[in-house]
């Protein structure tokens, strides 16, 4: 296991970090504890959930978890707040997460999200005051682009808050946006990227196929509204160019997937999602597997 540095914080990261979002939805408590030691046993530090996954459930369990002996000391703990980001509800929401995780810190605090319906400065100076009451280590973002990136940067500097340290963006062979303004701006202002749905949610895993349809009982059959992000031609390409990457090696479409991500440049920790142990050991055998240039030159000039 690899550990980085998150951007210009004093955090350090495993490079395949566990994200939480089925825990207490997909998964119950005692399932996602066994996913949690087996993850710790293998060295991932890295834990990300947000209140809004199965309406703080997420964070519950994961609470939970966190007060067995010393478990709380062996992690990076990320959590996010979704819109909309007035100063109240970013300092109560934030109180909130705090107990449901039954800690005292919060390592990186996240913006899920972008709100445009309420000015930056109010919701970058609740942080700021969240990491100087202590409450906070560390803020970053999710779903950001770059402009509110810098944005956010600029406005922390101007008042000397605390600045974003972090992006949380989408990323995968199919799903590639950030290549082109996302992933530079955080080379050259050292903001640590943490990609999440490495396989797409589930679409690089070759249960989907050219017909536009999300087979009955995978995620996007059960939430359609996730399914346009891929409901596109260009994913549909890359996705079976990946496919035929996938028959022609012999290498199944996961571990393509996986080993692509996780090496890709700029990126400093995939998000994994997991419903048992054997998807913390499919990340780390892709990563093990790494990818030959020839083989990451193939998958880059998918579509």
């Amino acid at each position: 296991m690899e550990f980085r540095q998150l951007g210009n914080s004093e955090l350090n990261v495993s490079s395949i970090g566990l994200g939480s979002v089925t825990f207490g939805r997909e998964i119950d408590a005692e399932t996602s504890f066994s996913i949690l030691d087996y993850a710790m046993d293998k060295d991932i530090n890295l834990i990300d959930t947000a209140e809004v996954y199965s309406a703080g459930g997420s964070e519950k369990v994961l609470g939970q978890w966190l007060s067995r002996g010393s478990n709380r000391q062996k992690v990076v703990l990320a959590t996010k707040i979704a819109p909309p980001l007035g100063r109240e509800r970013v300092l109560q929401f934030a109180d909130d997460s705090l107990r449901r995780l039954q800690t005292d810190v919060i390592d990186l605090y996240q913006l899920h999200a972008y709100d445009e319906g309420t000015p930056f400065e109010e919701t970058l100076d609740a942080l700021n005051t969240l990491v100087e009451q202590g409450k906070v280590r560390y803020v970053g973002s999710s779903n950001f682009a770059s402009w509110q990136l810098c944005k956010a940067l600029w406005i922390a500097d101007l008042n000397g808050w605390a600045p974003m340290v972090s992006v949380q963006p989408n990323y995968n062979v199919a799903i590639r946006d950030i290549e082109a303004e996302v992933l530079p701006f955080c080379a050259d202002q050292n903001i640590g990227v943490i990609s999440y749905s490495p396989l797409g949610a589930g679409f690089l895993t070759g249960k989907y196929t050219k017909t536009w349809t999300a087979p009955e009982g995978t995620r996007f059959d059960v939430m359609p509204d996730h399914w346009d992000i891929y409901e596109n031609d260009a994913s549909m390409r890359r996705m079976e160019g990946l496919r035929e990457v996938a028959a022609d090696t012999g290498i199944s479409m996961v571990q393509l997937a996986l080993a692509w991500v996780i090496g890709q440049p700029g990126v400093t920790s995939v998000l994994i999602g997991c419903r048992s142990k054997s998807h913390v050991d499919q990340a780390f055998q892709a990563e093990a597997m790494g990818l030959a240039q020839e083989l990451r030159d193939r998958i880059n000039a998918l579509g």
